[in-house]
């Protein structure tokens, strides 16, 4: 079974444009979260780093329901965006659900983690594990509300003019019209006796 067999990617030229876009707006959108997260900020003074999941998120909260709202939405939506330009990227067709999110959980769960820890050399910025987590959390439901049915979307568009990915491989197989069997007499000379 060959890669692209296997990995079940979009054909034709479509596909490409799908791709190439999808890879462009990829890295614009992760330089602006460098330049977003990772700018310096003249603050009197800086939080400690948190490093227990859910301390970020309750003190947010005790501050009030709309500041905790607030944050905790920013947070998620920081990343969001990932969880559809990853698989956009990617450019696959045919592959499990499960799989994708998990692929695009793990993708932006490393981004989030590089970002926090590059943030540990940044004046202003702080470590908070609750940030990482709320990233990943913001991908994962934006992947959960977009992908499948943009895929699904791709493929009745698609319709008889892409190859399936097990064609895509090999091109698609000729087909012969079909030939009846001969009688058996045509077959077999008489015998002699």
């Amino acid at each position: 079974m060959g890669f692209v067999q296997r990995q079940g990617f979009i054909g034709g030229i479509a596909a490409s444009r799908v791709r190439v876009t999808g890879g462009l707006l990829l890295a614009a959108y992760l330089a602006f979260v460098a330049w977003y997260t990772l700018r310096p900020l003249d603050v009197p003074w800086v939080m400690p780093a948190n490093l227990r999941p859910f301390d970020g998120i309750r003190g947010d909260f005790a501050l009030g329901w709309t500041t905790g709202l607030r944050r905790t939405v920013g947070a998620m939506a920081l990343l969001a965006p990932l969880g559809v330009l990853l698989p956009m990227a990617g450019g696959r067709l045919a592959v499990s659900r499960l799989g994708s999110l998990i692929r695009t959980m793990t993708a932006t769960a490393l981004v989030s983690l590089a970002v926090e820890l590059l943030q540990t050399v940044v004046p202003g910025q702080v470590v908070d594990i609750d940030s990482l987590l709320l990233n990943t959390a913001g991908a994962a439901l934006a992947h959960a509300a977009v992908v499948p049915a943009g895929r699904a979307w791709l493929r009745r568009g698609a319709g008889d003019t892409a190859l399936l990915p097990e064609e895509a491989a090999q091109g698609r197989t000729p087909t012969i019209p079909r030939v009846g069997l001969a009688p058996w007499s045509d077959a077999f000379p008489p015998s002699s006796p």
